[in-house]
């Protein structure tokens, strides 16, 4: 499978007579790294559920790679960081990975599971129990678990969400080292300046349409907060 490239084209989704999307169409092209704004309620989560094919559109089409987010090859290729773990409290966090990498055909998946919970400095805490680790603790297994088939793609609903200073510092410096091996990441955050120092791209949703999207790599934070407070009025 192709690298990179996600397409959404006129995307909507109701919930009964309420419009979440309309018509939304965004590119993510191999290696942008882009960050979603938005208000509460702007359809942020719905957009990413679709494009990590959770969930359906209820009319428009999305893609990933050329292939419909449905696809099984799809889903091996996407990693997710939300506000779920997805992790299983009564295993250890080594016991996690691996259970994740058997799920995926990893080879070795022992072998794996060291060399990811290396990579967030979780090789001390292997043998804890998931839900015994902390917020920070935990977020950052949910990164090893979201790389365990190394995939292209990578979502991220509000990462930094009851992080404290060094586990943000950390999850920042993971975020960035992904990014330079090539990794096509969307981030949904209300970190205005996080987000942007971050990025290359800078999206904002209002009222489920997409209302601004622009090149941001080494923008100033200030001059997009102006712009969202401006769309959004705030």
């Amino acid at each position: 499978m192709q690298k990179g490239r996600i397409i959404c084209n006129n995307v909507v989704k109701k919930f009964g007579d309420t419009s979440a999307l309309r018509g939304v169409d965004l590119e993510i092209n191999e290696g942008d790294f882009l960050v979603l704004l938005g208000p509460n309620g702007a359809g942020k989560t719905t957009l990413m559920k679709i494009l990590c094919g959770i969930m359906r559109p209820t009319s428009g089409y999305a893609t990933v790679a050329g292939m419909d987010v449905h696809e099984p090859e799809v889903r091996k290729k996407a990693g997710v960081i939300s506000h779920m773990s997805l992790l299983y409290n009564d295993l250890t966090a080594r016991e996690n990975i691996v259970f994740y990498a058997n799920l995926y055909n990893v080879p070795e998946p022992e072998a794996k599971a060291e060399e990811l919970l290396k990579s967030v400095e979780l090789d001390n805490r292997a043998g804890d129990l998931a839900g015994n680790l902390s917020r920070g603790m935990t977020q950052r297994l949910s990164i090893a678990r979201a790389l365990v088939a190394d995939p292209d793609f990578i979502f991220l609903d509000e990462p930094f969400t009851g992080l404290d200073l060094h586990s943000a510092t950390l999850f920042k410096r993971l975020l960035q080292q992904l990014h330079e091996r090539g990794k096509s990441v969307m981030m949904i955050t209300h970190d205005i300046e996080s987000g942007v120092a971050l990025s290359t791209r800078t999206a904002i949703l209002n009222s489920g349409r997409m209302v601004f999207d622009e090149a941001t790599k080494n923008a100033e934070p200030e001059k997009i907060k102006k712009a969202y407070m401006g769309i959004v009025g705030a």
